[in-house]
C-alpha cells in the first residue's frame, strides 16, 4: 500500500463467514497479512480444511445452511465472542444481505464488502436497474418495478406492459440470482402462471417474491465488469470477464479478458460499470454485469456486491490481490497504487486466464448434483495452474450445500496458450469416487466454437449432449477394456493372469485355468472408467 496503511496490518482478527474453498483462500489472506483467522462451521464440515487452517474455529449449528451458516445472528454472536474487528462474508449465503452487513457494522465490527445502503441499493434488481437508467447506461428492457403477482385486476396492465417489452421474455426474482425464480414465457397465455410460480419460487428462495419482467436477449454473451471502490468515492475497472457458458443461469467456465472486444469497448464497457457502481456509492469489491448481443451493444443486468466465485481470473490478468484489497479497504484505505495501475492496464491485457468449476454434477444427467465420498483425488499442476479448493481425498461431499469442489484456473500469455494449458491440466486431474463435470469440461477445450470464441449463454443447450456425450464414452472405454483384455491374456494357459495375484502354486509350478478367474486390474480399472467417471 502506498500510505499510512503500509506500517500495520488491516484488522488483529477477522471471522470468515463461509466454508469450503472461499473461506480457505480468505483465511490464507489473513494469515499472509499477519491477522488471525477465525472460522465457523456447521455438523456437516466439523473435519473441513478450512477449519483446520483457522486459528480458532466456532460450531454454529447443523448441516442444513438454514441452520447454521444462512443464520446472521447465530454467526454475528460468534464473531463478538471471537473478539473479530471484521467479517468477511465470501459469496454466497449471507454475501448479499443487506441486513447482515448492517448487523455487523451495528456490533462495531467491520464488514469486508460493500455498505448495506449499496448492497440495498445494487442488490435488488430492479433498484440496480433504475440506478443504471438514471445513470444514462443502457439496461435490458423491461419493467422497473415489481409486477403485480396477487392483483387480478390489474393483470390487463401487467399483459401489456410484456407486449411492450417483448417476447420471448423472462420473469425474474428482484431479490436473488442463479435462475431461482425466473421463467421463460414465449406468449401472453403463459404470462399469469408464469407470474405466481416464479414470485413462489423467489419467496422460498429469497425471502422477496418480488418479480419483474426483461426481455429474454439471444443470442448474447454475458460479460462482467470487476470493481473497486474506495471511502474517497473513486471507483475503479480492473477488467472485464466472459460468463457466457452456463447452464440454467448458472456459469461453468469464466474468461479474462473477454475474447473479441476492442480497447475501445473495452473501455466504454469499463465506464458505464464504473458510473453505475459511482451512482449507488460502492465501496470494496463489486461486479457489474452486461449482456452484449450480436449488434455490439452492452445491455446493464446487474450487479453482484460481492466477491465472485471466478474473481481469481482477474487476479492472474491483472496481477492484484483482491482479496487482500478487500481487507484494506474495508479498513478504510483508499485505493492502492496498485489497484490504479491495474485500472489505468485493464482495456488493454496483456495476458489471458480461464477458469472451469469442477463440480459433483452429472454433466449425462443436466448437471444432477452427485454429492458421495472422493476416492482419489489428483489435482493438476505445473507452470500457470492454480487451483482453489478445500476438498481432500476420502472426504464426503455433502447435499447440502453447492457442488462445487474446485476452481481449476490457468495463466497464459494469449487465449490459444491458455486454451492449450487448460486441456493438459484437465487431463492431469484424477476424481474417484463420484461424478464430475470433468468430461464436459474436457469436451469444451475440444471444441472448435469454443477454440474459435464463438461463445454465447445458449452455448451449453446448443453444443452439449450428455446422455450422447456418456454413450460415446462407454463404448471408447469398453472397447479400451477388451484391448486390455486381449493384452492380459495369459498365453501359456489360455487363462486370464491378475497382475495382482501370485501365479505360482507351491512347488513354483504355474496354476491352472480357473473355473471362475479373478478379472485383471486393467480390466477393473477399464470399467470403472467407462461406467463411473467417462474416458477421456
Amino acid at each position: 500500500m502506498d500510505n499510512v496503511f503500509t506500517q500495520r496490518r488491516p484488522f488483529e482478527r477477522v471471522l470468515i463467514a463461509n466454508r469450503g474453498e472461499i473461506a480457505l483462500r480468505i483465511i490464507r489472506a489473513c494469515h499472509e497479512m499477519g491477522m488471525e483467522a477465525i472460522a465457523v462451521y456447521s455438523d456437516a464440515d466439523v473435519h473441513a480444511q478450512h477449519v483446520r487452517a483457522a486459528d480458532r474455529a466456532i460450531r454454529i449449528g447443523p448441516a442444513p445452511a438454514t441452520e447454521s451458516y444462512l443464520l446472521a445472528d447465530v454467526v454475528v454472536e460468534a464473531a463478538l465472542a471471537a473478539g473479530a474487528q471484521a467479517v468477511h462474508p465470501g459469496y454466497g449465503f449471507l454475501a448479499e444481505r443487506a441486513s447482515f452487513a448492517a448487523a455487523v457494522q451495528d456490533a462495531g465490527m467491520a464488514f469486508v464488502g460493500p455498505d448495506h445502503r449499496a448492497i440495498a441499493a445494487l442488490g435488488d434488481k430492479l433498484a440496480a436497474r433504475r440506478t443504471a437508467s438514471a445513470a444514462g447506461v443502457p439496461v435490458v428492457p423491461g419493467t422497473l418495478e415489481p409486477a403485480p403477482v396477487d392483483r387480478p385486476d390489474e393483470i390487463a396492465e401487467i399483459v401489456a406492459a410484456a407486449d411492450a417489452v417483448g417476447y420471448p421474455l423472462l420473469v425474474k426474482a428482484a431479490a436473488g440470482g442463479g435462475g431461482r425464480g425466473m421463467r421463460r414465457v414465449t406468449n401472453s397465455d403463459e404470462l399469469p402462471a408464469a407470474l405466481v410460480s416464479g414470485s413462489r419460487e423467489a419467496a422460498s428462495a429469497f425471502g422477496d417474491g418480488s418479480v419483474y419482467l426483461e426481455r429474454e436477449i439471444l443470442p448474447a454473451r454475458h460479460i462482467e465488469v470487476q470493481l473497486l471502490g474506495d471511502l474517497d468515492g473513486r471507483v475503479v475497472a480492473l477488467g472485464e470477464r466472459d460468463c457466457s457458458l452456463q447452464r440454467r443461469h448458472q456459469k461453468l467456465i469464466e474468461e479474462a479478458p473477454a475474447p473479441g472486444l476492442t480497447e475501445v469497448q473495452r473501455r466504454e464497457l469499463h465506464a458505464m460499470a464504473v458510473r453505475v457502481a459511482s451512482s449507488a456509492g460502492l465501496r470494496n469489491a463489486a461486479t457489474c454485469e452486461f449482456l452484449y448481443d450480436r449488434d455490439g451493444r452492452f445491455w446493464f443486468l446487474e450487479v453482484n456486491t460481492r466477491l465472485q466465485v471466478e474473481h481469481g481470473v482477474t487476479e492472474l490478468v491483472c496481477g492484484l490481490d483482491i482479496v487482500r484489497e478487500q481487507f484494506w479497504l474495508a479498513a478504510g484505505a483508499p485505493l492502492s497504487a496498485a489497484a490504479l495501475a491495474a485500472a489505468e492496464r485493464a482495456a488493454t491485457p496483456d495476458s489471458h486466464a480461464i477458469e472451469v468449476r469442477l463440480s459433483a454434477e452429472d454433466p449425462a444427467r443436466q448437471f444432477a448434483p452427485a454429492p458421495g465420498r472422493v476416492g482419489r483425488w489428483t489435482m493438476p499442476s505445473g507452470p500457470g495452474v492454480r487451483v482453489d479448493t478445500a476438498l481432500e481425498a476420502g472426504e464426503r461431499i455433502p447435499p447440502d450445500y453447492d457442488p462445487m469442489i474446485a476452481k481449476l484456473m490457468v495463466h497464459a500469455a494469449d487465449r490459444p496458450s491458455a486454451i492449450a494449458r487448460l486441456r493438459r491440466a484437465l487431463d492431469e486431474t484424477e476424481i474417484g469416487g463420484v461424478q464430475t463435470t470433468l468430461p464436459f469440461d474436457r469436451f469444451v477445450v475440444r471444441e472448435p466454437s469454443f477454440l474459435a470464441a464463438d461463445l454465447s449463454t445458449g452455448w451449453v443447450p446448443e453444443h452439449w449432449d450428455g446422455p450422447a456425450q456418456r454413450a460415446e464414452a462407454v463404448r471408447r472405454g469398453l472397447l479400451a477394456v477388451g484391448l486390455a483384455a486381449v493384452l492380459d491374456l495369459d498365453e501359456g494357459t489360455g487363462g486370464w493372469s491378475d497382475p495382482g495375484a501370485s501365479t505360482t502354486g507351491a512347488a513354483g509350478q504355474r496354476d491352472g485355468p480357473a473355473a471362475d478367474p479373478a478379472p485383471s486390474r486393467w480390466r477393473t480399472a477399464g470399467l470403472a472408467a467407462a461406467s463411473d467417471r467417462w474416458p477421456g
